[in-house]
């Protein structure tokens, strides 16, 4: 009988000993599982202020103003597509709508927006009749309640102009945008025209469209991997057709490769001009609505036209022959090239001899008379550039371009409906959100110097009791916290909301305790 009770009363010796270690090595498990969902006040307090700053770049603007009461302006316009769906047929019936900024975020931050960017002379919609009653601007003041928010069913403004960028459609293609989908860069065009005056709008346009090629030209191009070469340009491909040297340095032939450069930047169309060469860009349709403008092409402060090329109308010709040509048809429609020259110098264009049709001759019978004698077209520099190229295509702007367009009498009413083409547009933007810093006040700033702010304004009576609130709730803070450090289990979120539940002798708890009591057919004595 000895013999068998010695080894059970090891056995049980060390058993003390396995199950110690076992709940230590469980415990330290727990608290590490524990510490990896939990986190420290510190911790806390640093990841909101990173928060907050996240969002402090993501939307640097102060939201707290509606732009209506502004009137209108050219500012950045946004299209809900939650409260003003679009129809599925491109050119169906729609109330089309467009908010400002501070509407986007404060009265529509959780719909689906459609970034139109600037639009001029445009007023905010948001709590007007082109939204339903149940779509009200939070931000306005209620002039019936002298109340901020819930204002709607405002008459809107009727001067506002809406395109099919309120679709989410752009470009000529009337691509529906979608972010994830795009590639490449969309160019918005300066907009002379509206939609109801055959212009565009303030269109946005890929290059590939505005040349005839279309949206993803570039798909149907093959693939190269460009040879490797020490010089600092690129290395064109070797082709046996004219080439053409361009602004960069870089030469381009008639047969188009993508070259893969490893960024997965979408390459520039053949015609369409670098991006550090032009300014603005005035589309084909607003050229075509507008045709005056034409003779600009290729004149001082202009690039030469880009034409809106088919790619059902042939063949094109290499670069080079394509810019002789043009050039040829425009000394063809001239009586001779130094008119070219004459619009950069009119003094001494004046006294030049080849010049042909009636407003050479004019000027030169012009010299040695009465000034009140000097017919206005003496004045057009318009009518002393070469006539307009024949085809369709779109204008390229640099920035100097405002100096260069003529201001006469004659064009002067050309001029007065485009203010864009006098001079540069204001553009609206809202006031930067106050950040952090010294002297911030309530309201700005992150929130715990939100916090701190309003501390320093508290008076001293108030100051006493939050003090005395303070000390209350650490004492009663001091059992809870004392429980987890002595079973070195961490504490959860759970566990906090629990335990200020007690404090609180939170009604919703107590309801659900009374409700469970009920259940279980038990109930409480009447000294509870």
């Amino acid at each position: 009988m000895d013999p068998p009770s010695a080894p059970a009363a090891s056995h049980d010796a060390t058993e003390p000993d396995n199950s110690e270690n076992h709940i230590s090595l469980s415990r330290r498990d727990s608290m590490s599982q524990k510490s990896e969902d939990s986190q420290t006040a510190a911790d806390f307090i640093r990841d909101q202020m990173q928060l907050e700053a996240d969002a402090r770049e993501a939307l640097p603007y102060s939201i707290k103003n509606c732009t209506r009461p502004l009137g209108s302006l050219r500012q950045n316009i946004y299209a809900c597509l939650t409260c003003n769906p679009p129809p599925e047929n491109p050119d169906g019936p729609f109330n089309a709508a467009g908010i400002c900024y501070s509407c986007s975020v404060q009265c529509h931050g959780e719909h689906e927006l459609v970034e139109i960017f600037q639009k001029r002379n445009f007023t905010c919609d948001c709590g007007t009749t082109r939204f339903r009653s149940d779509q009200p601007c939070t931000l306005r003041i209620n002039p019936d309640t002298n109340t901020r928010g819930h204002v709607h069913s405002e008459q809107p403004d009727p001067n506002n102009k809406y395109n099919q960028n309120f679709r989410n459609r752009f470009c000529s293609c009337s691509v529906y945008y979608s972010p994830q989908e795009q590639k490449g860069t969309m160019f918005q065009c300066l907009g002379l025209g509206t939609h109801e005056t055959g212009g565009c709008g303030e269109d946005w346009y890929h290059p590939g469209c505005l040349v005839g090629q279309g949206p993803k030209w570039y798909e149907k191009l093959p693939k190269q991997n460009p040879p490797k070469s020490t010089n600092h340009g690129a290395l064109a491909a070797i082709s046996e057709e004219p080439t053409q040297e361009t602004g960069n340095g870089q030469q381009t032939s008639g047969t188009e490769t993508v070259e893969d450069d490893g960024d997965g930047d979408v390459p520039l169309p053949e015609g369409f001009p670098e991006e550090e060469d032009f300014d603005l860009l005035i589309c084909h349709k607003c050229v075509e609505a507008y045709p005056w403008i034409k003779r600009y092409a290729g004149t001082p402060g202009f690039l030469p036209a880009v034409f809106l090329r088919k790619p059902d109308d042939g063949p094109r010709e290499p670069p080079a022959t394509k810019k002789r040509k043009l050039e040829d048809d425009s000394s063809m429609d001239t009586a001779d090239e130094p008119s070219k020259r004459i619009k950069s110098d009119p003094v001494a264009g004046e006294g030049e001899s080849n010049r042909s049709g009636p407003d050479a001759s004019e000027q030169v019978k012009e010299e040695g008379t009465n000034d009140a004698t000097v017919p206005k077209t003496s004045e057009c520099k318009l009518m002393s550039l070469a006539p307009a190229p024949n085809g369709v295509f779109s204008i390229f702007t640099k920035t100097d371009f405002r100096d260069h367009i003529c201001h006469c009498p004659a064009c002067f009413p050309n001029l007065k409906p485009h203010p864009q083409l006098l001079e540069q547009e204001d553009e609206y933007e809202p006031s930067l959100s106050e950040g952090s810093g010294d002297g911030s006040t309530h309201g700005s700033g992150s929130l715990y110097e939100r916090g701190e702010s309003a501390l320093k304004n508290v008076d001293r009576v108030r100051a006493i009791e939050g003090v005395m609130a303070y000390n209350n709730l650490k004492e009663k803070l001091k059992p809870f916290f004392q429980q987890f450090a002595e079973s070195g289990k961490a504490i959860g979120a759970e566990d906090i909301k629990e335990y200020f539940a007690k404090l609180r002798g939170d009604e919703q708890a107590i309801k659900e305790a009374g409700e469970a009591a009920k259940e279980d057919h038990r109930k409480e004595q009447s000294g509870y």
